[in-house]
């Protein structure tokens, strides 16, 4: 079928792959057990993994880089920002600079490493009694040259502030669609970080989570030519595109000048939507570290093991906080926000 609406379909890999202005896309989807004290789990549960490399998904999670806590210890970030959005489950975070905060689902906390961070991102499992199911994006945003090195900052982006848009076909069918950056359809998203290439409404950034009724269209509007448009279908049957029939589990690139109507198949579908202005500069990358030349990159890598990027203030490598503490942001110049 020749279908200009439709640039390139491949299948999702582990990460995501995007496009410029985003690096990639880390999506987490785990059903943990009920936790132990220390809101971890036993060395018995933990038998047959490679504890503190862990991304196998056996018994239907994974403990990645935690050895009693699952997630992500401190570790550095250089040059780009992370934006994580959080579906179901619960996100401690901790960083260099003093910054933390507990986060669940319907949050999402907007990170720019800048200049050098070190920070954490734990699962913690406040459930004793039962499971304590996770599902999360970590969206890799990339600075451009002249804010590569400015002040780390980190901004929690509250469900409360997060805006939602219903929208019915003419058989009633709903697609609901959480506005995490950008505009649509007149509702505006929260302001991002002030260096983020998505401050600038020009750079059309857009980051939304959609939900689709079995049976509901959606078209979405048209943009500058030079917008780039990603697509990720990760949980569902089948979506038509514009007459062409596109399975689950792949990702869309689309043009963003022709028609772009959705219609969803026999069960909900469940997408991810990346778009912007590319950056257009070059990107010199090793592991968390995202820089224009690779002199860049190696001036980082002494960088940090000369400074830490701060060093570590907190008692534990797996930082939590206590199992009863509910949303919280506690920020580096020592304000506070509770939820």
């Amino acid at each position: 079928m020749n279908n200009n609406s439709i640039l390139r379909v491949e299948p999702l890999g582990a990460p995501w792959k995007a496009q410029d202005p985003f690096l990639f896309c880390a999506y987490h989807r785990d059903k943990f057990p009920a936790g132990n004290e220390k809101m971890g789990l036993d060395a018995d549960q933990l038998k047959g993994r490679n504890i503190g490399q862990d991304f196998t998904g056996k018994d239907g999670f994974s403990m990645y880089h935690g050895k009693v806590v699952p997630g992500f210890p401190y570790h550095p970030h250089r040059g780009f920002e992370t934006v994580t959005v959080v579906k179901e489950g619960v996100v401690d975070h901790c960083d260099s600079f003093g910054g933390a905060g507990r986060y669940k689902e319907g949050d999402a906390q907007w990170l720019t490493a800048g200049n050098g961070v070190q920070h954490s991102e734990m699962f913690p499992l406040v459930n004793a009694d039962k499971d304590n199911p996770l599902e999360l994006f970590q969206i890799w945003l990339n600075l451009p040259r002249k804010s590569k090195l400015v002040e780390p900052h980190y901004k929690m982006l509250w469900k409360e502030t997060i805006p939602v848009i219903q929208s019915k076909n003419g058989n009633g069918k709903v697609t609901e669609i959480n506005i995490i950056a950008g505009t649509l359809n007149g509702a505006k998203a929260p302001n991002p970080n002030p260096n983020s290439w998505a401050a600038d409404p020009e750079n059309e950034v857009a980051i939304y989570t959609i939900k689709m009724e079995a049976g509901a269209t959606y078209t979405l509007p048209d943009k500058a030519e030079e917008v780039n448009i990603n697509l990720y279908f990760y949980q569902g049957d089948a979506i038509t595109i514009e007459g062409e029939s596109i399975a689950v589990n792949n990702r869309i690139t689309l043009n963003p000048k022709a028609e772009k109507t959705i219609v969803n198949g026999g069960k909900d579908a469940f997408l991810l939507l990346l778009q912007g202005k590319p950056i257009q500069e070059p990107v010199a990358q090793y592991g968390p570290f995202v820089m224009n030349t690779e002199q860049e990159i190696r001036e980082t890598i002494h960088e940090y093991q000369k400074t830490q990027f701060g060093g570590w203030p907190w008692p534990m490598k797996e930082q939590v906080f206590e199992r009863s503490k509910g949303r919280f942001a506690h920020y580096a110049d020592g304000t506070e926000e509770q939820k």
